[in-house]
């Protein structure tokens, strides 16, 4: 079950850094565009700051962590289990 957990855990990651690293290129071709007088999406980005992007940097963060902690968790559970006792 763990690892079940733990491969779907990475994939969703996986799949959030990449939303996170397009919004951001996005974000500096938007800020680009327009200090140069181009629209190039930046108030569409800024619409979407707050239903899209901050949960995504924040799925991320607490998923590295969930998966940090399941990691420790299953190290500690190994080690306490009985087939590794003296």
């Amino acid at each position: 079950m763990r690892d079940f957990l733990q491969t779907w855990l990475n994939r969703l990651l996986v799949l959030d850094v990449f939303v996170v690293f397009l919004g951001f290129l996005w974000f500096i071709v938007a800020v680009v565009g327009e200090s140069t007088g181009l629209s190039l999406g930046y108030h569409l980005w800024q619409q979407l700051w707050l239903p899209l992007f901050n949960p995504a940097i924040a799925i991320l963060i607490v998923g590295a962590l969930g998966n940090w902690l399941i990691v420790k968790i299953s190290q500690w559970w190994e080690r306490r289990s009985p087939e590794n006792s003296p």
